[in-house]
């Protein structure tokens, strides 16, 4: 039977080789690097296991002058590090898909912090790469280093074909390598390398000629190249120098892998873009080339997919964060079980592994990162050991999350919510400005229940201890979720502050409809104050929901900026640029000092000069405390036989993201019947060998 889908499942030439289908896992940082190489291995083998059809690496150094440090990013420097590559390889030949390294030579954005080499850059240029603010500067290139810099990505080239690679990459992209920053109109280089546009690609060129010289007989040679920075004319621009460059070069390479700069563009999240939201951008590259052109936009819908491909838009689909989300996605369109798709909720936590210098995470997909060292895989759980029952108190991210895989393992489960609704803190946070698609949290989960037997979901129940004791079952897990404080106590304050005023929290503006309507009837006017010292998205989006419903919004916040650790989800920017549309007032560095009924009073972090700011609330988006009470409460009856087990997960447990209360309900169903010692580790660790 033939489905409007097939069209994604065709093979594709690509140069010498040839790619099963047209799902692309385009490269992608992950946290694992060089250091981590069982994991990063075990992660994409997942993805080839899950039907993608070509798998790649992250960005991979090529030479220590090129050093990412802090970061941890693929290393290739030598032919020591064919057989660490070999273990990707063979794991993503396994499952019939092709294997693609991205070779990377950074200019300034290699801050060499480990190999404390000078970095070649076009001119001599401050150092960009690690903190942003690095105080060191680059070495200005000469010829000689660039023919330099040619040999060893060649080199790097050979040894990633050594190492099983079928597709070999040269990376002009992101605003991070040698090659872009070669591309760019501020090269003012006197030689053949700067200059005109001709000159300026001179180089992007001889890699490619270079790549295809060494590899090219059975490797198929891609450029992954960004075609708009997004920078106006002060940048690279799609329809100017991006379309020259594309005709120049059109034939030359096997693959176009082509998107928007820089990272925060690319893997925008999904509060400020959309999918499909570099088609505008990407889309004439296929009219200038008959070679394929792979693009991204966190496309999650097969019917986007095929309309892209349909449309002209790319030959394959690539993607880095719906592959995260959901490694069998490419399995589960072809099986026609579209609605089992663990669709990308645009968050960005898998960003931040890298961005944190640990293992991938991610939101929907708990068992990212932990393929290798907890053997854990997206589809598969172990079976139940023994005919058991298990109430779950909370039906939140973790709750649902635990009853999902529970019951999956074969166990009967009673899910209880003291809400009409399933979802928790997640119903009510997808509801704020921009945050829609967060509540596929809920969604995806409420489906793989709906279709268990053995699940049974409760809403509208109110548990309390003697109500889960006379319910007879032995074995419970309390998802009960925590609450915003409402005092000011939190990372900068140990203590309350003093005074008194209408204070809001995050819960209050979240669960009450009415609230906004009484907010609305005051404004013009109304003056509100955040107090954000969570330094997430909750501060900035309140200050976004305020302020677009009429209040005068002031935003304090301790930290010196504002939604401080967004910084690693890549919107921070955005989130500062949107608040200042917004006529939103920001005051980083102070802290609250003093509450009035008509004002309070801040104090400067730093200075301890003090300000008084106007105002008739404020809203403490702090800390928050665990609801775990009703654990508390059933514990005796765990001492005394009544209770087989008692378990406390997610935010009752311990307030975090929402990416830690689903890994907490799913570590919850995994470790249901085991016996834990909590003196063992309990994942394997990569530990490295020392020469004896």
């Amino acid at each position: 039977m033939t489905s409007r889908y097939d069209i994604l499942f065709q093979p594709i030439q690509i140069g010498p080789v040839t790619a099963p289908n047209r799902f692309y896992q385009v490269p992608h940082c992950n946290g694992f690097g060089w250091r981590m190489p069982k994991g990063m291995a075990a992660m994409r083998g997942m993805k080839a296991e899950g039907g993608w059809g070509v798998v790649c690496t992250e960005e991979t150094e090529i030479h220590h002058t090129s050093d990412l440090s802090p970061y941890f990013e693929g290393r290739i420097w030598s032919d020591d590090d064919i057989s660490t590559w070999q273990l990707m390889t063979e794991a993503v030949h396994k499952h019939g898909a092709l294997a693609g390294i991205e070779l990377t030579y950074n200019s300034h954005d290699a801050s060499n912090l480990y190999s404390r080499a000078s970095a070649f850059g076009p001119r001599s240029m401050g150092v960009t790469g690690g903190g942003g603010y690095e105080p060191g500067q680059t070495r200005a290139a000469s010829k000689e280093d660039l023919k330099q810099v040619r040999k060893w990505h060649r080199a790097a080239a050979i040894r990633a074909k050594k190492a099983g690679f079928d597709i070999v990459y040269c990376y002009v992209a992101h605003g991070m390598t040698l090659a872009f920053h070669l591309l760019s109109k501020d090269n003012d280089r006197a030689d053949e390398y700067g200059g005109s546009l001709e000159n300026r690609t001179r180089f992007m060129r001889e890699l490619i000629e270079d790549t295809k010289d060494a590899v090219g007989d059975t490797c198929a040679v891609a450029v992954r190249f960004a075609v708009d920075e997004l920078l106006g004319v002060d940048g690279m621009q799609h329809d100017g120098e991006a379309r020259d460059i594309v005709s120049m070069l059109a034939e030359l390479p096997d693959l176009w892998d082509v998107n928007i700069s820089a990272w925060n563009n690319d893997s925008i999240t999904s509060r400020f873009g959309k999918e499909g939201h570099q088609e505008k951008y990407i889309s004439f590259v296929k009219g200038l080339t008959t070679k394929p052109v792979v693009g991204v936009g966190r496309y999650t819908s097969p019917d986007s997919m095929v309309s892209a491909i349909e449309r002209g838009v790319m030959d394959l689909i690539g993607a880095a964060r719906p592959s995260i989300a959901d490694p069998f996605l490419p399995t589960k369109v072809k099986e026609g079980r579209h609605e089992d798709i663990r669709e990308c909720i645009g968050c960005n936590i898998c960003v931040t592994g890298d961005t944190r210098f640990v293992p991938i995470r991610c939101t929907q997909n708990p068992t990212m990162g932990e393929e290798w060292r907890r053997d854990w895989h997206p589809e598969i759980i172990a079976p139940k050991k023994k005919d058991d029952d298990v109430l779950i108190v909370g039906a939140g991210p973790a709750g649902l999350e635990a009853a999902r895989a529970l019951g999956q393992r074969g166990y009967k489960i009673i899910l209880t919510d003291a809400k009409r609704e399933a979802g928790g803190r997640v119903l009510l946070e997808s509801q704020l400005p921009n945050l829609i698609e967060w509540r596929r949290v809920i969604d995806w989960r409420l489906t793989q229940i709906n279709k268990l037997e053995n699940v049974f979901f409760y809403p509208s129940s109110k548990m309390t201890a003697q109500d889960v004791l006379e319910s007879g079952e032995p074995n419970v897990i309390i998802a009960t979720g925590s609450a915003w404080r409402r005092d000011g106590v939190g990372r900068q304050l140990s203590r309350p502050v003093p005074g008194e005023a209408k204070i809001f929290t995050p819960d209050d503006l979240m669960e009450s409809n009415s609230l906004l309507l009484d907010i609305r009837e005051l404004a013009p006017g109304f003056q509100i104050v955040i107090y954000d010292d969570d330094h997430y998205y909750m501060g900035g989006v309140l200050a976004e929901l305020l302020a677009t419903n009429g209040c005068h919004v002031t935003l304090v916040t301790p930290a010196p900026t504002i939604s401080a650790w967004t910084e690693y989800t890549l919107e921070r920017d955005r989130i500062y640029k949107r608040l200042l549309d917004l006529n939103v007032t920001l005051l980083p560095f102070h802290a609250l000092a003093s509450l009035s009924p008509t004002a309070v009073t801040v104090s400067h972090t730093i200075t301890n000069a003090e300000t008084v700011l106007p105002c008739q609330a404020v809203v403490m988006v702090t800390e928050r405390i665990p609801n775990d009470s009703l654990y508390h409460e059933l514990k005796p009856a765990l001492a005394d036989g009544r209770l087989k087990s008692l378990r406390l997960i997610g935010d009752a447990e311990a307030p975090n993201i929402i990416a830690q209360a689903v890994f907490s309900g799913h570590l919850a169903a995994r470790e249901f019947g085991e016996v834990i010692d909590p003196d063992v580790t309990p994942f394997k660790v990569e530990r490295v060998k020392t020469d004896n």
